[in-house]
């Protein structure tokens, strides 16, 4: 496969055994696409490992999105399966709940949440996430494991376990729970979407492989607060997203 245009970024030649490798948390949305191309750039893409998790989500496309983010970069992918954990969860981004998905923005729904996480939030998702990822990382010799959490994720305390909090934590855990061997690093944690937009145009994302919709039809509903998002995201950066044509 010939090589997109974002991997040829500053990547490294592929090294030896001993070169540092990483593995990159990859849902195929423009977050944690950004941290994968930001991940070759740095690692190289022989040093580099996506994973992607199924955990019962309401539709495929993210995880289509995610197999061709990684095809593009070139990367080895991995894949997990956590559905069962959330079975008995109604969380309205899950495929067996009946609860409708949320319209509008998420301080919108913030406000209407009177501070507790949004109906979107699937329970613990991202702890069991970075744990599974944790594990994964140390048998395949990496160094590093990258999460693409940003600053819009967790404002409000729309998604706890997106926040910096949660990330010295579990960045604590990891790093304790395996000897030092790991590290956890979200460099977006901080950032808006504006922000990571910008970086991945400079990088020549190909956002028109990622998906961020919470529905899976064949275009973006443009009412979900992913879409709203990633639609202003865009628009910050006096950029067209290439989803919307």
């Amino acid at each position: 496969m010939e090589a997109g245009p974002g991997a040829a970024v500053g990547a490294r030649p592929a090294a030896g055994a001993d070169a540092p490798k990483a593995l990159v948390l990859c849902s195929g949305g423009v977050d944690s696409t950004t941290l994968l191309a930001r991940a070759v750039r740095d690692f190289g893409a022989a040093n580099v490992y996506a994973l992607s998790v199924s955990y019962g989500q309401r539709h495929a496309r993210e995880l289509d999105a995610a197999r061709a983010v990684a095809a593009f970069y070139g990367v080895e992918q991995r894949f997990l399966d956590l559905a069962a954990i959330f079975a008995d969860s109604d969380c309205s981004l899950l495929s067996h709940s009946g609860a409708a998905l949320p319209r509008g923005a998420y301080a919108d729904q913030q406000d209407a949440a009177e501070g507790a996480p949004v109906s979107t939030y699937v329970p613990f998702r991202n702890g069991l996430f970075l744990s599974s990822a944790a594990s994964m990382a140390l048998s395949l010799g990496c160094s590093t494991v990258l999460y693409g959490a940003h600053h819009d994720d967790w404002a409000g305390n729309a998604y706890p376990d997106c926040s910096p909090a949660f990330v010295d934590a579990m960045a604590r855990a990891i790093a304790e729970g395996t000897g030092g061997e790991l590290r956890l690093e979200a460099p977006f944690v901080n950032a808006n979407k504006a922000a990571i937009v910008a970086e991945g145009l400079a990088m020549g994302v190909p956002y028109e492989l990622t998906w961020s919709c919470y529905e899976g039809g064949e275009a973006p509903c443009g009412t979900c607060a992913t879409c709203i998002d990633r639609a202003a995201a865009f628009a910050a950066n006096g950029a067209a997203d290439p989803l919307l044509g």
